[in-house]
């Protein structure tokens, strides 16, 4: 029996449900997590003083911690872009790794801790009251500020900048940079304890980012010190966040069990896998290396050595959000991506008894209906190893790969328990993130007189209508669940909000 000690970067399903479904297909795979209950909600932190207890107590009876370093040390994500610790304060948080591992050598610490992002819009939603009025002013000052510093911003670029150094309020900036400061320093400290064999493996997550900004001075100083201490093999910097719970959760299991699961990749385009998805700063080819990696498994280029093949299902030349899928004046998905020749090389190997599975990356925020109807109509959906659609392109990466994995490698095909999680991302990322976010925010929203950000004391209604759309989804796309006995048994809406949906299928019997 492995067991694997798992702190989550907060309390939604993706980072407190999704990695423990995953460890739950193998029966000597045992998680050790906090309740739920000390875990916080959105921007009231976590009870950092309970979680570090939790984890100096839960610590010896482990082999692995997957630590969330922003839970840990700011009680979650949205605490982390809000908060107002100095370094020396987070620093003596950090610290306790040391004092954990030195009392327990066994335990290996593969841990995580985002480059924060800097959001493109006006929203105050996640971020600081200000971001409100100067979210999007403070996201081109933080482009226009990497541009200058690389020589290659224009004269207009340079008006512009000076333009927003006058408009911005300097208290806001201060603010907003001293924070970035933080977040800076404990990712360099937690690559020191990298190199000081504290921490065994870290990923540093780019959270929403882009190829210029503060995110990308940041983590050109965080590469030179990977650099500087030759960590390459052991650090690792991409794009991502929600997911990463799930990657080292992979990572854990299959270091665990000596596994080194044989992907190969197979897309969709010969243009899209070279597109840099939305709030993303690289190719889609290179996040699927890293997430591979990070995740414990290794690309292969013959298919007959490979444990399994994903499936990409890629943008076009430009990604489109998953609300603009059917822009009649647009046809580049069209014309760039073949989905029917993707579905029936799918439907070969399959047939072949060759283990697939899908990431769905065409859109960013919702799964592709073109595709998830068709593995409904050919009935491939049931004989997948693993999908996903959800958000951005690195969530998705890092929940059908590190579900993959174990599913392929622990033969977990017909295990209720992995098709419960592969009908659960039917459902949220495709039906909920492409259809019915849309169609009860449109529709229903109004009638209650609530809006997007939040739905007051009348959540119980809008999942209840959710629940009777879920059902008719699963009975009309994905009638299989019923080989399974799978339920629906709860509908939640973790920030009360409509961006994000919890959706729990129950076992019968």
């Amino acid at each position: 029996m492995t067991r694997i000690l798992y702190l989550p970067l907060d309390e939604r399903p993706c980072n407190y449900l999704f990695p423990v479904r995953i460890a739950d297909l193998l029966e000597d795979i045992e998680v050790v997590r906090p309740d739920i209950s000390h875990m916080g909600k959105k921007k009231k932190p976590a009870d950092i003083d309970y979680l570090t207890a939790f984890l100096e107590q839960e610590a010896s009876s482990c082999d692995v911690a997957v630590v969330s370093l922003d839970l840990l040390l700011y009680g979650g994500i949205v605490p982390s872009r809000i908060h107002n610790y100095t370094v020396d304060e987070v620093k003596q948080r950090l610290y306790k790794l040391k004092e954990i591992k030195n009392k327990n050598s066994h335990l290996k610490i593969y841990a995580y801790n985002l480059i924060m992002r800097v959001p493109a819009y006006n929203s105050s939603e996640e971020e600081p009251d200000y971001y409100q009025e100067y979210g999007r002013d403070i996201f081109m000052y933080s482009c226009l500020t990497d541009k200058i510093q690389m020589n290659k911003a224009t004269e207009d670029e340079k008006k512009e900048y000076e333009s927003l150094n006058k408009k911005i309020p300097r208290e806001v900036i201060e603010d907003y940079i001293q924070r970035r400061k933080v977040n800076e320093s404990i990712n360099e400290m937690a690559i020191q304890l990298v190199k000081e064999g504290i921490i065994d493996f870290l990923i540093i997550p780019q959270d929403d980012c882009s190829p210029y900004g503060f995110f990308t001075i940041t983590q050109r100083k965080l590469s030179a010190l990977i650099r500087k201490y030759e960590l390459w093999d052991q650090v690792y910097i991409y794009p991502g966040a929600d997911e990463v719970g799930c990657t080292l959760m992979a990572r854990a299991i299959n270091k665990s069990k000596g596994w080194l699961p044989k992907v190969y990749v197979r897309y969709n385009s010969e243009i899209g896998y070279r597109t840099i998805p939305l709030y993303e700063d690289r190719p889609l080819c290179e996040s699927i290396k890293s997430q591979i990696s990070a995740a414990g498994g290794v690309i292969v280029h013959d298919e007959s050595t490979a444990d399994y093949i994903l499936f990409v299902n890629a943008p076009a030349d430009k990604m489109k959000e998953s609300t603009s899928a059917n822009d009649i004046y647009d046809n580049s998905y069209e014309r760039m991506r073949n989905i029917r020749e993707m579905i029936e090389a799918m439907q070969y190997y399959i047939d072949q008894n060759k283990p697939c599975a899908v990431a769905d990356v065409a859109y960013a925020n919702g799964g592709d209906g073109d595709l998830v109807k068709l593995l409904s109509k050919k009935e491939l959906y049931y004989k997948l190893y693993g999908y996903a659609g959800w958000n951005t392109c690195g969530n998705t990466l890092g929940t059908v790969i590190s579900h993959s994995m174990i599913a392929v490698k622990g033969k977990c095909l017909e295990s209720p328990k992995h098709q419960r999680f592969l009908f659960e991302r039917f459902l949220d990322d495709w039906a909920y993130q492409s259809v019915l976010r849309s169609k009860v925010t449109n529709e229903l929203l109004p009638r209650l007189g609530l809006n997007y950000f939040w739905l007051g004391d009348q959540q119980d209604k809008v999942t209840c209508v959710l629940k009777e759309e879920f059902q008719n989804i699963l009975e009309r796309y994905f009638p299989k669940y019923k080989d399974y006995h799978l339920t629906i048994e709860r509908i939640y809406m973790p920030w009360n909000r409509m961006f994000e949906v919890g959706i729990e299928m129950g076992i019968k019997g």
